[in-house]
């Protein structure tokens, strides 16, 4: 082949490289544009697969509310059982039956006052920290400002809790016997411990108070650089619920030696090896400002009778067939029942019977009202007894001829009727607080402790151990009692993990001396 002939040849294929090179670059150009076209359809979809998603949440939520209403709908439309033919005198007591109080308070009640509105303004017990910032440019990029205003902004912080106090101790030689003398360790919740009474008492507050189960603690832990495992979140527990156990066998003695104590019980699950999965109670006792709660295996009336077997004074509860063994072997115990429990019925009980059940709960709901305006006086002693005995006593007793009259005309088995079969059982416990005036009207307060407990069923399935459920009533007690003093329940612990661990011999405190209503005192009067 001649030169001039190949030269030729290399040129067109050089030319024809050149062409694929840019056709390549278009190529990739593309491919680039369809690339970013496939992240914004992916995230489109993304943003469409999760309202799908909350479509769907809010679809199920609507057929559930939707199904709920249909089955309260039948419910109400289900027709009573016809009642029992009555005539003659009974026709007549029924017709001339006491006439309910009016729905509401019987008393003019002072209108509350206007809350201010608008954000309130951080609480100025805070430490701040502050800092001064300017702007380095305006949007036209001149940098030179005459300052005229300024903002003022406060925002809620918290720097991280998780720290390590270092405690250097040094040691001397005495210079007259030549002694070595090394300075005190601080103060440790336990001997060994690994953490300040400050850190224990954080750590209870997070699983007790705050209801923060170990596992997301761990994981929160680490997140912040400190890995632990959860057998130690577990000891510290234990050791917390030990060294707090004698405060609250004080608190037991102290209810114990009360003239009345209010007591409910709620289901705890507890993993016992070798045995599985049991059912086992918490049992909450209470007086006024004081708090227990005990692990029991089970309910029965056995188990209460022998608990209960040094008390001696009346014992507020809801009609229980399991407090029978009580009362029996104990005659020092009186019963009064609650209130709340029967007014519960009643209000179930308007499915069926709108009108009486209404009428009846209006006669309760009266004697509530009663109660609430005496203690919203402050009555108290032989003058709330008075009170009692002046405003209450004749609504049972309108009561009582209310349910004369109507009880004959409901058959056995209407839901109202057996509300009235337990009044009529209960009478004289429902009705003997207007004979004390230390005994409220209802048990709701033991109810109310077992709120904490419902919360904590949340976060677990069970409690590890026997001795895990022991420790957590213990717990929980001291807890309830704080809130009941009105205490600040980490304060507290870190006072007395101070005063009853490494340091204890200093101190000698006795449980009585440590108790969260001393520890209230203590505050008031720091002297």
């Amino acid at each position: 082949m001649p030169p001039r002939d190949l030269i030729t040849l290399l040129a067109e294929k050089d030319a024809e490289i050149a062409w694929l090179r840019a056709e390549v670059a278009a190529l990739r150009g593309d491919l680039a544009t369809a690339n970013a076209n496939v992240l914004v359809l992916t995230e489109r979809v993304v943003d469409l697969t999760a309202a799908v998603a909350k479509s769907n949440d809010r679809i199920a939520e609507l057929l559930a509310a939707v199904q709920r209403k249909k089955a309260a709908a039948e419910v109400k439309s289900k027709p009573p059982e016809p009642p029992p033919v009555v005539d003659g005198e009974a026709k007549d007591a029924f017709d001339g039956r006491p006439t309910p109080p009016p729905e509401g308070l019987l008393h003019d009640k002072p209108q509350p006052k206007h809350l201010p509105t608008g954000r309130k303004p951080l609480p100025a017990g805070l430490p701040r920290d502050a800092a001064t910032v300017y702007p380095e440019r305006c949007a036209c990029g001149c940098e030179q400002f005459d300052w005229v205003d300024e903002v003022v902004e406060e925002k809620l912080d918290v720097q991280a809790h998780q720290r390590v106090r270092r405690t250097i101790r040094t040691t001397g030689r005495c210079r007259k016997c030549n002694a070595r003398t090394t300075a005190e360790a601080p103060p440790s919740p336990f001997e060994r411990s690994k953490v300040t009474p400050e850190w224990l008492a954080w750590c209870v507050a997070q699983k007790f108070e705050l209801h923060v189960a170990l596992d997301r603690l761990r994981r929160s832990l680490a997140a912040q650089g400190l890995p632990v495992a959860i057998s130690f979140l577990v000891a510290q527990i234990e050791a917390a619920a030990d060294i707090l156990a004698a405060i609250d066998g004080e608190h037991w003695k102290q209810l114990l030696a009360g003239d009345w104590m209010g007591s409910d019980g709620t289901g705890i699950k507890v993993q016992v090896p070798g045995v599985g999965l049991h059912h086992g109670y918490f049992e909450a006792y209470h007086r006024d400002d004081l708090v227990v709660i005990q692990y029991e295996a089970e309910k029965g009336g056995e188990t209460q009778a022998d608990t209960l077997a040094k008390f001696k004074g009346a014992l507020l509860i809801d009609a229980e067939s399991r407090y029978n063994e009580t009362f029996r072997r104990h005659p020092g115990i009186v019963e009064f029942n609650c209130n709340a429990h029967p007014r519960r019925k009643l209000r179930d009980a308007e499915a069926v019977q709108p009108v009486l059940a209404a009428e009846a709960g209006r006669f309760v709901s009266a004697m509530f009202d009663e109660e609430t305006v005496a203690k919203e006086t402050g009555l108290t002693g032989d003058a709330l007894l008075m009170w009692r005995k002046a405003r209450i006593r004749p609504l049972y007793e309108r009561f009582g001829a209310w349910m004369d009259a109507v009880q004959p005309t409901l058959t056995p088995g209407d839901a109202l009727a057996k509300v009235l079969r337990y009044y009529r059982n209960h009478w004289g416990p429902l009705t003997a607080f207007l004979d004390n005036p230390n005994i409220p009207i209802d048990n709701s307060a033991s109810e109310r402790e077992f709120q904490a407990v419902a919360k904590l069923r949340l976060n677990l399935l069970f409690a590890g151990g026997t001795e895990g459920a022991h420790r957590a009533a213990v717990l929980l007690g001291i807890i309830a009692t704080c809130k009941r003093v009105g205490v600040d329940l980490q304060a507290y612990l870190t006072w007395v993990f101070v005063r009853r661990g490494t340091h204890r011999a200093r101190y000698n405190l006795t449980a009585a001396e440590l108790t969260p209503a001393v520890y209230k005192r203590s505050l008031e009067s720091p002297g």
